[in-house]
C-alpha cells in the first residue's frame, strides 16, 4: 500500500507523476499530476489509493471525484496533461508520455522541488529535479492519486472517442489490441486517432 515516505524524504514541494495508455493503439498518451498540499484530506482517499490497475472502475470514479473534491478545498493541486496519437508518431511514445508529465504539472499550477516519477526512466530537461520509482503507484500517495487521474480521465477519453468511431470497441479496450479492435481495423481500417507508428497499425497501412 503506498504511503508518504518518499515525499517526506524531501523537504519541500513534492509532485507524483504518473502516466496512462502507453501501450494501446489509439489516442493520446494521458499523464496526471498530484501534490499533497496538507494531509488533512479525507479519510477513504489515503485508504482506498493504490495502483489504479488493481482497482475496480467504480473506485477509480469514486477516489477521482475525491481528488477533485480535494482540489477544490486547496488540500491537494491535480493536473492532467496529454500527448496526442500524432505527437507519439512524431517524438515516439516515451517522450511523448515525459511531455504529457510535463503539461500536467504545468495544469496542476505546480513548481515541485521534486517529481517522482512511475516507472525505471527519467526525462532528459525536465525542467525539475525528479526521482524515478518502479512500481511508484503503490508506493507513493501522490504518484498514486496521478495514476487514477491519468487512468479515469483517458478511460472517458476513450468513451468519448468510441462514440464518433463506434466500431472498434474503445469503449470496452480503451485502444488496447483486443479482437473488437482488430476486427474494427478489418473491416473500418485506421482512423486519423490510430498512432500510426505502431508495429501492427503499420502493417494495417500497408
Amino acid at each position: 500500500m503506498p504511503d508518504f515516505e518518499l515525499e517526506d524524504e524531501t523537504e519541500g514541494l513534492v509532485a507524483g507523476v504518473d502516466e496512462a495508455g502507453r501501450g494501446p493503439w489509439v489516442g493520446p498518451v494521458v499523464a496526471g499530476c498530484a501534490v499533497f498540499l496538507n494531509r488533512n484530506v479525507d479519510e477513504r482517499l489515503l485508504s482506498e489509493l493504490n495502483d489504479s490497475k488493481k482497482l475496480s472502475k467504480k473506485k477509480r470514479e469514486m477516489l477521482y471525484a475525491l481528488l477533485e473534491s480535494e482540489a477544490q478545498k486547496g488540500n491537494v493541486l491535480i493536473g492532467i496533461g496529454e500527448a496526442s496519437a500524432k505527437e507519439i508518431d512524431e517524438i515516439n511514445i516515451l517522450n511523448a508520455s515525459f511531455l504529457a508529465m510535463k503539461r500536467a504539472i504545468a495544469k496542476a499550477g505546480a513548481k515541485p522541488d521534486l517529481v517522482l516519477i512511475d516507472g525505471n526512466r527519467l526525462p532528459k530537461d525536465f525542467g525539475f529535479s525528479a526521482k524515478a520509482v518502479i512500481k511508484g503507484d503503490a508506493k507513493s500517495y501522490s504518484i498514486s492519486a496521478a495514476s487514477i487521474l491519468a487512468k479515469v480521465y483517458r478511460d472517458r477519453l476513450m468513451e468519448k472517442m468510441a462514440l464518433v468511431y463506434p466500431e472498434y470497441g474503445f469503449e470496452k479496450n480503451a485502444g488496447y489490441g483486443t479482437k473488437a479492435h482488430i476486427e474494427g481495423l478489418k473491416k473500418f481500417g485506421v482512423t486519423p486517432e490510430h498512432r500510426r507508428t505502431y508495429a501492427p497499425i503499420k502493417e494495417f497501412l500497408k
